[in-house]
């Protein structure tokens, strides 16, 4: 199985603050995880929140463990997400913003980010998989 390598998530991560920058975003906090879900690369911008590190985790994770862009996975039963987050220890946040990374068509990783409102996040996460010549999908609502 591919996975997202540090050259890229750093790339990734680099893209995706570039853009945050452009749009006069709030701070973000950018994570990167594996196909395994394992965390490559991670940065918090100075003043972005104390719980920004585990929104941005969980909106990848989310993405990966359903293997859907969270901005399709928002859009699932509410009380099926709530049954899905407790089942996985909380760690499933789905709303938009956890973007998965394609190469060749293959999931290689996802990005989550937190900070800002979620479709500035997507479009930050998208921004920085793109950066890095990846595909981004955000999933379809």
């Amino acid at each position: 199985m591919s996975s997202v390598t540090l050259d890229q998530a750093d790339t990734i991560i680099d893209g995706a603050l570039a853009n945050g920058a452009e749009v006069g975003a709030n701070p973000l906090t950018v994570a990167v995880l594996d196909s395994g879900g394992h965390l490559v690369a991670f940065r918090r911008q100075d003043e972005s929140g104390i719980l920004r590190p585990e929104i941005a985790i969980g909106k990848a994770y989310g993405a990966l463990g359903f293997g859907l862009g969270s901005r399709a996975l928002s859009s699932k039963n509410p009380v099926f997400l709530a049954a899905v987050s407790a089942a996985s220890g909380g760690q499933l946040v789905p709303v938009p913003g956890g973007v998965l990374i394609r190469e060749a068509g293959k999931i290689i990783g996802a990005v989550g980010i937190s900070g800002d409102s979620s479709g500035v996040d997507e479009a930050a996460a998208i921004a920085g998989i793109e950066a890095a010549g990846l595909t981004a999908d955000p999933g379809e609502a």
